[in-house]
């Protein structure tokens, strides 16, 4: 019984997806033409991303170690195990920003008109894709702009989830702008929804995030990108652990 209700939740979901977005595209193809409009296209993506995860019952609990200033730049490091920390990141920020994400999402319903004007879409498996991705990723920082990565570069196959190796590229691009890392600690999506929802179904209820205090870069060199990279992992990893054993 308990399967079923979560596959039904999962079509309830992906019906109440399909309905605010369609409802919306207008808007945000009007702000995706040349040239782009990144604050309406954020704003929709608020709009889009709070109404269709309440309708359909996820709701999103946030606590800060501190309180953020959102007049500074970040790199914005979370976990990822669920198609709903999109959602939780997107609902969190506070000014302009771009997802760097894998270049499958050029394809999405959803999220291709993001990735084909204000995102950066990685094809994980090109040195090149990558190369030119952190180089727009480095442009949209001097633009003021922040930047999400999710830094382990995929969702864990286990289940449930085990928080994965994270990549160098953003500890390197925070050191080289001497821009504030974000560490965002997404606690229990992945029990609501794994991954994209079909392999286990979808259950409404509270995301619980942890905003970490950001931590400064401005004094640190590449050589200090490695030890920048397991603060941040054990910053995550202690949250992760601290939560499941409440």
């Amino acid at each position: 019984m308990k399967r079923l209700f979560k596959s039904v939740h999962l079509y309830y979901f992906q019906v109440w997806l399909a309905l605010v977005f369609t409802s919306l595209y207008p808007i945000i193809f009007y702000f995706s033409r040349s040239p782009v409009k990144f604050h309406g296209m954020n704003q929709m993506r608020w709009i889009f991303s709070y109404l269709s995860s309440v309708l359909s019952g996820f709701l999103f609990r946030f606590s800060y170690d501190e309180k953020i200033d959102w007049s500074k730049r970040y790199i914005i490091c979370a976990n990822h195990t669920s198609n709903l920390d999109i959602t939780a990141i997107i609902l969190l920020i506070k000014r302009n920003y771009v997802f760097l994400g894998k270049e499958e999402l050029l394809h999405n319903f959803i999220t291709g008109i993001y990735f084909r004007t204000i995102d950066i879409p990685l094809n994980r498996e090109s040195k090149m894709s990558a190369f030119r991705a952190f180089k727009k990723a480095e442009e949209s920082l001097k633009d003021g702009k922040n930047v999400v990565i999710f830094p382990e570069g995929m969702i864990s196959e286990n289940y449930p989830p085990v928080l994965q190796p994270f990549k160098n590229g953003p500890f390197k691009l925070a050191i080289e702008q001497g821009v504030h890392i974000l560490p965002v600690t997404i606690c229990n999506n992945w029990n609501l929804m794994w991954d994209d929802g079909k392999r286990y179904g979808t259950s409404p209820g509270i995301c619980d995030i942890c905003v970490h205090a950001p931590i400064d870069t401005s004094c640190l060199t590449l050589t200090d990108a490695e030890d920048l990279k397991v603060k941040v992992y054990g910053v995550i990893s202690g949250q992760l652990n601290a939560y499941q054993t409440k």
